[in-house]
């Protein structure tokens, strides 16, 4: 066939021109510490860093930002999985913030939130230099990385004992959350393997409900976006809806969805995709 070298030369660059376009599309700045120096936290050299994914262009107005938060049990998970939510978020004009925090059993799940906290303070006093708009900060999760976004969006003292007058947070996207509820989970202990979560939250049911964001919903909060997957644990699914119908009884903005035949892993994996439903909701509500 004469054409046939012709035709891999025109393969092989389209295939470089769409790798260029995946791995090139944004800039990324890793391993940036959050803890400030002046902090009374001593910094974990692994577990308090976190990764800025910016559009190559440089924008003339701040662009509006999404703090990502990983699942993983409360007892694992890393920043470095999640990357191409970083890339998928800056290809369509974002600047994401994709963050490690500390992890059971060093620490318990209110040390995890103080974590997060500090990561978008972090982010509110330094996304400006990323191209970021500290003014339109949302929050994003997976799993407990999901749990732990919704404190963060229902909880101000988690900013205010940082010493911010007000919550940064403008609004928050809950993938397939869990930990809405652990109040009430960790009371039933339904399940055989439940006491394991006792690690993550400890032994004190005050501490299940602060760390619970269905207790905390009330009017004046935030826009939210939720999702589950049809085929998901049965308590997030639970704890997710009962979320809903409070946002509903307090008047507060947001969006359920229940994505067809997705499990509990599917729900993240389906982020790999950027016309992906949760992206296309996601850019509506922040702009």
């Amino acid at each position: 066939m004469p054409h046939a070298h012709w035709f891999a030369r025109i393969g092989l660059v389209l295939l470089i021109s769409l790798v260029s376009n995946v791995l090139y599309a944004s800039k990324r700045t890793k391993n940036v510490s959050y803890i400030e120096a002046n902090s009374s936290v001593k910094a974990d050299p692994e577990r308090h860093l976190l990764d800025v994914y910016a559009p190559n262009k440089t924008p003339k107005e701040g662009l509006p930002v999404v703090v990502f938060i990983h699942g993983g049990n409360w007892d694992s998970g890393s920043k470095n999985i999640y990357w191409f939510i970083g890339r998928r978020l800056a290809k369509q004009g974002v600047v994401a913030v994709i963050i490690n925090y500390r992890l059971s059993p060093n620490v318990m799940v209110p040390a995890m939130a103080d974590d997060c906290a500090r990561a978008v303070q972090w982010t509110s006093q330094h996304i400006s230099e990323y191209g970021g708009d500290p003014n339109r900060i949302f929050v994003m999760g997976h799993s407990a990385g999901g749990g732990l976004a919704a404190l963060l969006a229902t909880d101000d003292a988690l900013f205010s004992k940082l010493g911010l007058p007000k919550n940064p947070v403008k609004g928050a996207i809950l993938d397939d959350p869990a930990g809405i509820d652990m109040y009430d989970y960790l009371l039933e202990m339904k399940y055989p393997d439940d006491r394991k979560y006792l690690v993550s939250f400890g032994k004190d049911p005050a501490v299940w409900k602060a760390m619970s964001p269905l207790f905390k919903v009330r009017a004046g909060l935030p826009p939210m976006l939720l999702y589950t997957g049809e085929r998901t644990y049965p308590s997030i699914i639970a704890g997710t809806q009962s979320f809903r119908d409070k946002l509903q009884a307090a008047g507060v903005k947001h969006l359920y969805r229940e994505l067809p035949g997705k499990k509990h892993v599917g729900m993240v994996k389906q982020l790999l995709w950027k016309r992906n439903i949760i992206y296309r909701d996601l850019l509506e509500l922040i702009r």
